[in-house]
């Protein structure tokens, strides 16, 4: 075994820690199920005439600021209100990532503490919309006349159920594979990402020598709402899947394989470690590449004192893809229609050309608008920053819509997580591991989807 088989860079004990903790979350911050305990009132836009309404003159936006983006949407209200000075916008940082945001949603559903736009992540609104917590968008956009055919189709797609649309793209990103040019030319490597995860692996002998002792050329971060993320590709790698559609498939052959794969990245190779934080560790050198939201483009850009490769995630021997993923945003069901006027017209002014051009080049993610992507802006952002353009490529030719048990069942990706974790961390055996979680998921289809369906 390497001398990276245990793969924590961190001191024995925090592993106990670690697992201590995942197990707290699962427990205390599992998703609330959707369904008949959620006493939501219908959608309040059934029926409305959205020309008799007068818009609110203030509104607040619950937002965790994707991509360390807090000044942006400050910047972003700001120009709003200019445009729009009858109507008011209040920044609410709602929590620190998109699953406390969802919690403190779903916490004040049953109270008048709500806000007029929530952001929705792509493992949230579906739930949001079982419970009649949002509503649809399409008629409400429609008396904006907003130009919704701009979207690109696969962002504002991903929102679509029933023949609605639930929610609007915004901080909306897939993982990047990212690489330090200066450590790849001094292994004598050619200046690109690997192709396939093979690649990596022939290449990891001479990236070994540019990382310390304690470490691994790969550094990947843990924790729901990302492993299982970044693990979609690879299980889409080995010809696996989480579900064909509803159905659970952890079982196949594939997706154990997939299992045992990430596995020997920890245990045998050496080839990856744990980051508690990748971006950073990647950016000060500690590990030689890391696979990362194009939201954390911007900030690793502006971290690191090297040049910054940026590459489409490798393939398995079954090919691979790219997830998309990031967050969206909604507006709930329960506000007035006149709260709820007032948040459309702020919602699309958020997504027009120009915000999501400047959104983009301030942190990374990727423009919602076909019009943003080949803009005059970004065009300039393209060249002098290209690495803002691999994530705009990768998801024209290589991205895949994730797994339906993922985004669509409520705590699934918390207890994929799980098992990921027992992987990397506990070095349990793929199969077991998933044998452990497909009863848990298939729970929590049948009672918190399938009969609301």
């Amino acid at each position: 075994m390497s001398r990276h088989a245990s793969p924590r860079r961190r001191p024995a004990l925090a592993l106990g820690a670690i697992l201590a903790a995942g197990a707290l979350t699962l427990t205390a911050c599992t998703a609330p199920s959707v369904g008949a305990e959620n006493d939501s009132s219908a959608p309040a836009e059934d029926g409305v005439d959205w020309s008799t309404i007068t818009p609110a003159s203030e509104i607040t936006w619950w937002s965790n600021h994707p991509g360390a983006s807090q000044e942006v949407e400050k910047e972003l209200i700001a120009r709003f209100e200019k445009e729009h000075p009858e109507i008011s916008v209040e920044l609410v940082t709602a929590g620190a990532n998109y699953d406390e945001v969802a919690q403190r949603f779903q916490a004040a559903s049953q109270t008048d503490e709500l806000p007029d736009l929530v952001i929705a992540s792509d493992v949230w609104w579906f739930r949001y919309h079982l419970n009649d917590q949002i509503m649809p968008l399409d008629d409400v956009f429609d008396h904006l006349d907003a130009d919704v055919e701009d979207f690109n189709p696969a962002l504002y797609g991903d929102y679509e159920y029933d023949g609605a649309h639930w929610a609007a793209p915004y901080a909306r990103s897939t993982p990047l594979f990212y690489y330090n040019k200066d450590k790849w030319a001094a292994a004598g490597l050619p200046d690109r990402g690997p192709e396939t995860w093979a690649e990596l692996a022939d290449w990891s002998a001479a990236l070994d020598a540019q990382v310390p002792a304690d470490s691994a050329p790969l550094g990947l971060a843990l924790g729901t709402s990302w492993s299982a993320w970044w693990f979609q590709n690879m299980i889409w790698g080995q010809g696996g899947q989480y579900s064909d559609q509803w159905t659970t498939t952890l079982d196949t052959p594939e997706a154990i394989a997939a299992g045992e794969f990430v596995s020997d990245l920890f245990h045998e190779s050496g080839i990856a470690t744990v980051s508690e934080d990748a971006a950073a560790d990647f950016s000060t050198g500690v590990v030689a590449a890391t696979v990362g939201s194009t939201g954390s483009l911007k900030g690793i850009l502006d971290a690191a004192s090297f040049e910054v490769g940026t590459a489409y995630l490798p393939d398995g021997p079954q090919g691979g893809g790219t997830p998309t993923g990031g967050t969206g945003l909604a507006i709930p069901s329960s506000k007035t229609p006149e709260e709820q006027l007032a948040a459309a017209i702020f919602l699309e002014f958020l997504t027009s050309t120009d915000s999501t051009a400047y959104f983009s080049q301030n942190t990374g993610y990727m423009p919602v608008r076909t019009s943003a992507v080949e803009s005059d802006e970004m065009a300039a952002v393209y060249e002098s920053t290209p690495q803002f353009r691999t994530a705009v490529d990768q998801l024209a030719e290589r991205a895949k819509s994730q797994d339906w048990i993922r985004v669509f069942v409520p705590g699934a990706d918390q207890i994929l997580t799980e098992a990921i974790e027992k992987i990397v961390l506990a070095d349990e055996d793929p199969a077991t591991a998933f044998a452990t979680i497909a009863p848990q998921l298939e729970t929590a289809y049948r009672e918190n989807v399938e009969p609301y369906l």
